[in-house]
Parts: structure tokens; C-alpha cells; sequence
């Protein structure tokens, strides 16, 4: 199995840690993790933005890096969710198939791929909210969705149950947009902040002393609100905790 590591950009220029995280994880698994030395961004930011044709450089570029990979996997569902649905810049070649084809949120790669339920090394003895973003819960079904009638499940919390001394709470809102959106949070400001404080102060009404999510951008701009509100809450990416991280 050849596995490459995808690093997406803010997380290679705001959060290292959890880039670091994915990959020592990834190797306490017994996996041989390549990281392409040449990737940029995926081009999801000027896709969001309408840009399509701009996301061409960019989607060619990712593509050449991760052509030879039986899997590429991130730690971000809606970098993912971009490569995997929304890569359609370029010529739609058999290569350029295949890279789509191939990438995994972090997350979904454990918990489906690798089929991983065992973490004897991580112990988080700490109360925390889960936060699964839009495109983990509505486009890479990682979570169910409250306005579909079904059995309730979460990936992220089926793993992060098997780590020691962790202790879940519940926002009364769970699946809720944080506000984020990538360019959604700078055109309509005032709304993505308003989401954004509402809901860390759900979680931390609920008791979360620390916030966690497979999606940093989700954390960042939840971080910031929390900040600006003086509130008493961490944030976390799962798969720091995974890799062991006590907070």
C-alpha cells in the first residue's frame, strides 16, 4: 500500500503540529508515508470563490504530485471533498481519475480503509465537543445528519471512543454550521461570526473544556470567536489526540 501524506495549506502555514500529527499517526500504524515535497494547495479556495478556471494551476500541480499513490489522505473533509468531487479544473484524464478516486480524509481512512478501532497509546482525560463540519457530515457522510430520519452514527466519535479517559458532552445543536466556509467567513463577515460564536458557546455551555474536529479550518475560526469572547475552551485536531496528545 503506497500512502501519501496531502498537507493542505493552512495547516502547512498556521498548524504544522497537525500535519506532524497525521503522519506520525499514520506510521504508528505501520504504514511507509510518503510526503510529496513539490504539493500546494488543491485549488479549493478559488473553486469556492467561483474562480474554476484560476483552480487549474493548482489542480494540475496536486495531480502530477499524487498520480503513483494507491492512497492519498488528509486531515481536512472539505480539501478532500474538493479533490474527490469538485477537481474538474482540468482534462479529466485516467491519472487525474484515479488521484480523485484515491483521497481519503484522515478520518474516513481509519475508520473505513485501515478499519482501526484500537489506540493503546492515547489517553485525553478531558471533556470535549465533537465538531464534524459540513463536508465531513454532508458530503463525506462521516456523521449522520439531523434533518435525515436515520440512525444516529459518527466515525470521529466511533474512534475517539477508544481513547482512554476522554468523556464526551453534547451541544444541543451538534451538526450546526460553525460559519466558517472559507470565503464564505470574509463576504458575509457578520454572519459567519455570529455562527461562529454561537457555536462555541454551545459547546462550552455543554461543559466542553476542549473543542475537537478533523477540520482545522473549523477550529480556527472557532478559536478566534472564543478568543474575542473570553471563553474558557481549547481546540483540538483529532488526530493529534489519536497520536496521543494529552492536551
Amino acid at each position: 500500500m503506497k500512502v501519501a501524506l496531502f498537507v493542505p495549506c493552512f495547516i502547512d502555514a498556521f498548524y504544522p503540529e497537525v500535519g506532524i500529527a497525521t503522519l506520525e499517526l499514520l506510521e504508528r500504524l505501520g504504514l511507509d508515508v510518503d510526503y510529496p515535497q513539490e504539493q500546494t494547495c488543491c485549488g479549493q479556495p478559488m473553486a469556492n470563490s467561483g474562480a474554476q478556471k484560476e483552480a487549474a494551476g493548482a489542480e494540475r500541480v496536486f495531480a502530477r504530485n499524487f498520480a503513483d499513490y494507491d492512497y492519498i489522505v488528509g486531515p481536512s473533509a472539505s480539501c478532500v471533498h474538493h479533490v474527490r468531487e469538485h477537481f474538474n479544473a482540468i482534462e479529466q484524464t485516467a491519472a487525474v481519475r484515479k488521484v480523485r478516486a484515491s483521497a481519503f480524509e484522515l478520518t474516513e481512512f481509519l475508520h473505513d480503509v485501515l478499519q482501526v478501532r484500537e489506540f493503546p497509546w492515547a489517553e485525553f482525560p478531558h471533556r470535549v465537543g465533537l465538531h464534524n463540519s459540513c463536508s465531513a457530515v454532508r458530503h463525506l457522510r462521516e456523521a449522520s445528519a439531523s434533518e435525515i430520519a436515520q440512525t444516529p452514527f459518527s466515525k470521529p466519535r466511533a474512534l475517539l471512543e477508544r481513547v482512554k479517559g476522554i468523556e464526551f458532552v453534547s451541544p444541543a445543536r451538534p451538526d450546526e454550521c460553525c460559519g466558517f466556509g472559507g470565503t464564505f467567513s470574509v463576504t458575509e463577515e457578520a454572519v459567519s461570526v455570529r455562527m461562529g460564536q454561537d457555536k462555541v458557546r454551545d459547546h462550552v455551555g455543554a461543559g466542553a473544556q476542549y473543542i475537537v474536529s478533523g477540520d482545522m479550518s473549523c477550529l480556527m475560526h472557532q478559536q478566534g470567536c472564543a478568543e474575542r469572547l473570553k471563553l474558557d475552551a481549547r481546540f483540538i485536531h483529532i488526530a493529534q489526540i489519536l497520536n496521543g496528545a494529552r492536551g
